[in-house]
């Protein structure tokens, strides 16, 4: 009794003691009130939105892989004699970068399995960041009031792509290091300054002894900090403008229907986590990748057959390919065409572009309103095209990345498929956005079709002069509240009484263009009149009918 005594009131003590340093902590910093605040988020519950997520927790697993590797990885480029337990590589000369990497893969326990665990997680890493940008360019949440946020994450993509080739560039293996001669050969075509940039970048002459050391702290430290930094910037934004959201039953650029983050969501995300977690182990575990001790260590005369880089950087590959030789003699100066347009400008143009697009779309539109419900791809098709075309010429240029096993498999000509993948390069993006947008059209009219007549039941009936007809039966209110819940932007329009420049012709055509042919479906006043409170602009007032 004694003993259960005591227990009580040092319970009560503790208690007592939580109670007063919460309350304290809380006059000075008011976390509770904020806390409670944040753990009453609502999030929408859409599949599509866990594709931020995915990146996020893929980023955790490269962090937790990343610290392991980094305590037992060696980056120097003093050259040292393999003496380890990997039979072929024995008495062969090599970096110690890149006899770190083969001891690590063999002479440290689970060591190859963190290693791969942490290319997988790499490679997901930057395709869920890619997917997640498609989504929201498709569905236009890059719009007022979340422009920083998207130029965050076009940020955090760069970042991912540099921070992917520094990893991949570490192990000093042969088709790395190939990679690295080739991240020369773009920074030396830079006009009047790359030589000096070379020298830079490399200490001295290629591949001189301070690249790996560079590429390691700018690796484990530099861009690791500022995809965290960016990472924490996107998601306070994100909780801070609040979420987008599809249209639906309820929903309305005015509020958020979902689930609160604690505990529902947690639950869900934490479960996400250890999904993400579990599936790249098994990937690590029964998937090889990048196997570096087949490659061997990198030498200045040697490459390796069919060297293909990993997907993210194939598209500067195929560009490279496309390219014809050229060069012009300007002031004493030789400017290489290729590599200086395919390697450098076209990826600055790219970039130019995503960093630009909600600007240019603003300016095309004259849409200053804030958006907080995503739009649906096929009823915004110009746009949707624009990202269909842009998709193909991705893919144009990686398949080009590929074109020597491409003609070693399907027994061709490698000049002939060049050639055949630089006109694809210009036809190919034109047709799919051709395509894409007639099929956005065509979905649109589809359902102003549905609207008007509803959808078949299958039934046929028979009338008394023998005509046969089938039965319909109107549209799931469900179906059609997200069918009506739409702005139908239109186009800008010249005044005829005011003069105009160039500019504004030149913006008026564009808009024409971009809004052209766009199905407006059936409805009534009353109709219209809820629609337009259900998408208007949440910072203006309220009206109410």
């Amino acid at each position: 009794m004694l003993l259960f005594g005591m227990k009580k009131r040092l319970e009560r003590k503790v208690g007592a003691a939580a109670e007063q340093t919460a309350v304290a902590l809380d006059r000075r910093i008011p976390l509770m009130k904020a806390g409670k605040e944040l753990l009453r988020k609502a999030f929408p519950d859409h599949w599509s939105f866990l594709l931020g997520e995915l990146a996020l927790y893929s980023f955790v697993v490269l962090l937790i892989t990343g610290v392991f590797l980094t305590f037992f990885f060696h980056p120097g480029a003093a050259k040292t004699v393999y003496h380890g337990s990997y039979l072929p590589l024995r008495g062969v000369r090599m970096s110690e970068a890149y006899k770190s990497t083969v001891d690590i893969s063999f002479d440290i326990r689970g060591g190859l399995l963190i290693r791969q665990v942490h290319h997988w997680a790499a490679l997901l890493f930057l395709a869920s960041i890619s997917i997640h940008l498609l989504r929201i360019f498709f569905t236009g949440a890059f719009r007022r009031p979340r422009e920083i946020n998207w130029m965050i994450g076009v940020t955090l993509f760069l970042l991912a792509l540099l921070e992917g080739f520094a990893g991949y560039s570490l192990p000093d293996d042969l088709l790395s290091g190939t990679g690295l001669r080739t991240a020369q050969g773009f920074i030396l075509s830079v006009p009047l300054v790359g030589t000096y940039l070379s020298f830079f970048v490399f200490g001295g002459m290629f591949p001189g002894t301070e690249i790996i050391p560079r590429l390691y702290v700018t690796h484990i430290l530099l861009i690791p900090g500022l995809l965290a930094a960016l990472i924490s910037a996107h998601l306070g934004l994100v909780v801070y403008l609040k979420h987008t959201q599809w249209a639906g039953r309820g929903a309305t650029g005015r509020n958020v229907l979902g689930k609160p983050l604690f505990p529902q969501y947690t639950g869900k995300s934490v479960g996400l986590f250890f999904a993400v977690f579990g599936v790249l182990a098994l990937m690590g575990g029964i998937a090889q990748i990048n196997p570096i001790f087949e490659y061997g260590p990198y030498r200045a005369d040697q490459v390796s057959t069919d060297a293909q880089p990993d997907w993210y950087m194939g598209f500067l590959e195929g560009a490279l390919r496309l390219m014809p030789g050229a060069e012009t003699r300007v002031w004493g100066h030789t400017v290489s065409w290729n590599p200086l347009l395919p390697a450098v400008v076209l990826p600055m143009l790219f970039f130019l572009a995503l960093y630009a697009y909600p600007v240019f779309e603003r300016w095309l539109t004259g849409d200053l309103g804030e958006h907080h419900l995503a739009d649906r791809p096929r009823n915004q098709p110009a746009r949707t095209a624009l990202g269909a075309a842009a998709i193909t010429w991705y893919l144009v240029l990686l398949a080009d990345g590929g074109q020597d096993v491409l003609a070693y498999v399907f027994h061709l000509s490698v000049n002939d498929l060049n050639w055949f993948m630089r006109v694809c390069f210009f036809v190919l993006p034109a047709v799919a956005f051709w395509i894409t947008r007639r099929a956005c059209l065509a979905l649109q009219a589809h359902e102003r079709e549905l609207l008007e007549e509803g959808t078949e039941t299958g039934f046929i009936s028979q009338s008394v002069e023998g005509g046969y007809g089938e039965a319909h039966q109107p549209l799931p209110s469900e179906k059609a509240y997200v069918v009506m819940a739409r702005r139908l932007p239109q186009p800008l329009k010249l005044s005829p009484d005011a003069p105009a420049s160039r500019r504004r012709r030149l913006r008026a055509t564009l808009s024409a263009w971009y809004f052209r042919d766009l199905v407006e479906m059936p409805s009534t006043p009353v109709q219209r009149r809820k629609v337009a409170a259900l998408t208007a602009d949440p910072t203006q007032p309220e009206h109410q009918d």
